[in-house]
């Protein structure tokens, strides 16, 4: 009879699976207004890896030790173990752009444009630890991120490649179905995909695809492609979740100010102590 259950169960759940409707809008098109948020640790690293003693590492007398200006974070400057949003566990990238990823990680601390309070780009923009809305009605598609006030809009006219390069780039989207397809362009070299050191060339090229799966969760998938860093095009993959509180909302982060002392300090008349 257990036996029985079970595999009536299991014969069930497609056909349940296949029975949730999504929240639509007047033209058929799924709505995706909401605010969303990652959650997962790829902010961290989007490769699979384990869990490291500091987000910068220095040599010590029996292995990795956290580097002196990460020290005093103690277990909140750790990074903790992931597999990975990378489809394959690893980024393909050529050697010499290998090399400039561990670079940027031994240096941190003084290279992450997050740390200064820069535009993440994209994808790196969906996956921080910051909710972000989307806004949406029969001709247009906009997200709103908390993180440093970024936005873009997604135009569904192309209108020929971006005028010049920024760092969140020009986005163009198209509907296969009840998928959203972005195709985003026209960046610059100075955002990371994380606070890892993994990195790209103005030559970036994200192609996203957005698919609502339930009315709480889209299944977010990215396809990157980069000629002067990677061997080859590789994807992300991860799904982001609806914020269900009943005041959920983005709330004010322009961190701008925040960081105003660590980059202009110095120029202080009177020069605080560091």
């Amino acid at each position: 009879m257990r036996l029985l259950l079970i595999g009536t169960l299991l014969l069930t759940l497609p056909h349940a699976a296949a029975q949730v409707r999504l929240p639509r809008l007047p033209n058929g098109k799924p709505d995706f207004n909401g605010i969303w948020q990652a959650a997962s640790s790829a902010h961290y690293d989007i490769e699979r890896h384990t869990a490291r003693h500091s987000l910068m590492l220095r040599d010590g007398p029996h292995g990795p030790l956290p580097s002196v200006p990460t020290l005093a974070l103690g277990a909140v400057g750790a990074v903790p173990g992931s597999m990975g949003i990378v489809e394959g566990g690893q980024i393909p990238y050529k050697p010499g752009a290998l090399k400039v990823r561990d670079e940027n990680r031994q240096h941190w601390i003084e290279r992450d444009p997050e740390v200064k309070c820069y535009l993440p780009g994209i994808p790196r923009a969906n996956y921080m630890p910051f909710p972000f809305e989307i806004a949406q009605n029969a001709t247009q598609f906009f997200f709103s991120y908390e993180y440093a006030g970024a936005y873009r809009n997604v135009l569904f006219k192309d209108p020929g490649p971006a005028e010049t390069d920024s760092w969140m780039g020009q986005a163009v989207g198209k509907w296969e179905g009840d998928t959203l397809v972005i195709e985003n362009t026209g960046f610059n070299d100075q955002t990371w995909f994380d606070r890892a050191g993994n990195h790209h060339s103005n030559q970036l090229k994200v192609v996203e695809r957005l698919k609502l799966m339930t009315p709480y969760h889209i299944q977010y998938e990215a396809t990157i492609t980069d000629p002067e860093v990677f061997t080859g095009p590789w994807k992300i993959a991860l799904p982001l979740y609806r914020r269900m509180e009943k005041d959920a909302r983005i709330m004010d982060f322009r961190c701008v100010e925040f960081v105003e002392e660590l980059i202009y300090g110095e120029h202080r008349r009177n020069r605080l102590k560091r």
